[in-house]
């Protein structure tokens, strides 16, 4: 039972960061949009992740009462609330009457370091999902023998 706990609460965690990842690089890709549907620039979004119980009737069966488990959730996608980068560029299509075009408030570098943390913390549960795993084949291995 608990191999299967650890693999719900990495791949939990997978796909909390697959969401991350996706928002990231959207932010990448509208990271000059001037234009969108809603009017302005594009804002920048950023996911939030909670902490939820990795099975509540699992865990009211559990003996140690004291750890419950806890697995990874996207609870909101927000988008950013700061006004927009103004820039000098009379030539611009969408600039004011005093030559400012107003760009989305995204800084590329952070971007790039975010994106760079979620991969990373994708491999994490990648690697932890694979032990999980591998520990499950081996004890069903040992129950054989």
């Amino acid at each position: 039972m608990s191999f299967f706990k650890a693999m719900n609460v990495s791949s939990s965690g997978l796909a909390a960061q697959r969401v991350r990842m996706n928002v990231l690089s959207s932010n990448l890709a509208n990271v000059n949009t001037t234009r969108t549907p809603e009017g302005g620039p594009y804002k920048r979004e950023d996911v939030v992740f909670s902490a939820t119980n990795a099975s509540d009737f699992e865990n009211l069966l559990d003996e140690d009462y004291g750890t419950e488990l806890k697995k990874v959730q996207v609870v909101d996608i927000h988008k950013d609330t700061k006004a927009p980068r103004m820039v000098l560029d009379p030539s611009h299509p969408d600039a004011n009457a005093d030559g400012y075009v107003a760009m989305p408030n995204i800084q590329t570098m952070t971007e790039m370091v975010n994106m760079i943390a979620a991969t990373r913390a994708f491999e994490a549960n990648t690697t932890a999902l694979n032990s999980a795993k591998s520990m499950a084949s081996t004890a069903i291995t040992i129950g054989r023998g």
